[in-house]
């Protein structure tokens, strides 16, 4: 891809990022909603793979059935209220139009269809970007509409989303539909807490994003793309290898690990909520998804290559490793003891 292009690309999806999470206005949030989807079609299709274009193709359908959703909601919501402000949303009609909309934004389940698909087709750093930075805007819009929001439909949607995303995970050989999966499953723990407790969804995605981000950025230096390739990155980097073990586990939500935090934080406060019942339910559809990761760590780590390969071993990669890697990685494994800290932070 050419440098200037992709220099315009980020530049332009930093701006419309920045411009939906500091706008108060709906008008400016849909502006920038409507920049990061044509910014980020030209990273996706870079390839020029049919694959590619075909995850183009259907991510900017999506995206601009979603941002016509927004808009609509939006100006029912004036029309019958005389407000433009984000907060201000009082309209029945208006607040289930934006769940509709943010949730296909996000690829909540049922509308969770495009973004395995979409993952699939992209390269790994624009994966990375697709399940992180593209989540933010409609996170923060769920997070200043949270009082509005219908809690039984939040609740139903995050519910099928952990139960869909670990299911649908099970039976995956491709890494990044397994992360795709996984991150649909993640957006259930974050949308279940939403009208309860709102600074415990950003927690929950910041921590989801620096352990997710790790994970892509290995699996980006091994150049490792499907589950029977992964058996084979024991010899390219062994240390990072056992460090993928570790972040893998703490994307499951593993004690000690910086995974388990905000899981725990959401049960404590659904249970402090009476919602006993919806707290045991999502903690036990946490179960599938432990499952694949724990798939995933053993063929990194315990097992070797099952035939023979027709290809002479690398044992040792020619990519040198990412100094983001150390970071993301460092952070999550090793942020519980500072529970603490990040509460008071937040």
């Amino acid at each position: 891809m050419n440098p200037q292009a992709k220099l315009i690309s980020t530049t332009s999806l930093l701006l419309g990022t920045s411009i939906t999470i500091s706008s108060n206005h709906w008008m400016t949030a849909w502006i920038g909603l409507e920049i990061n989807t044509l910014a980020i079609l030209p990273l996706i299709s870079k390839t020029h793979h049919p694959r590619a274009v075909e995850a183009s193709t259907k991510y900017f359908l999506t995206q601009a059935t979603a941002s016509t959703l927004l808009l609509f909601a939006s100006m029912i919501n004036a029309w019958f209220s005389g407000q433009w402000d984000i907060t201000q949303l009082t309209h029945p009609m208006s607040c289930m139009l934006l769940t509709v909309a943010i949730s296909i934004k996000l690829g909540l389940v049922p509308f969770h269809f495009w973004f395995p698909e979409v993952l699939q087709g992209s390269t790994m750093t624009t994966c990375l970007l697709l399940a992180t930075i593209m989540k933010f805007p409609p996170i923060t819009l769920f997070y200043l509409t949270s009082p509005s929001l219908n809690s039984t439909l939040l609740t139903s949607m995050a519910i099928a989303s952990a139960a869909l995303g670990g299911w649908m995970g099970l039976n995956q050989t491709q890494t990044r539909k397994v992360l795709a999966f996984s991150s649909i499953a993640h957006l259930g723990w974050m949308t279940i807490i939403l009208n309860y407790d709102p600074n415990l969804t950003l927690i929950t995605f910041y921590l989801y994003t620096v352990t997710t981000s790790a994970i892509f950025l290995i699996l980006n230096t091994t150049n490792t793309l499907k589950l029977s390739t992964v058996m084979t990155t024991w010899t390219k980097i062994p240390p990072l290898t056992t460090i993928f073990m570790l972040t893998l586990l703490s994307l499951a939500g593993l004690p000690p690990l910086t995974g388990f935090l905000p899981k725990w934080l959401i049960i404590q406060e659904l249970t402090k909520q009476e919602l006993t019942a919806t707290a045991t339910a999502i903690s036990l559809l946490s179960l599938l998804g432990l499952f694949f990761y724990l798939r995933l760590a053993y063929c990194a780590t315990i097992t070797l290559p099952p035939n023979f390969t027709n290809y002479m071993k690398q044992w040792q990669t020619n990519k040198p490793t990412n100094p983001l890697t150390t970071i993301f990685t460092s952070l999550s494994i090793m942020l519980l003891p500072l529970s603490p800290m990040v509460l008071t932070i937040s």
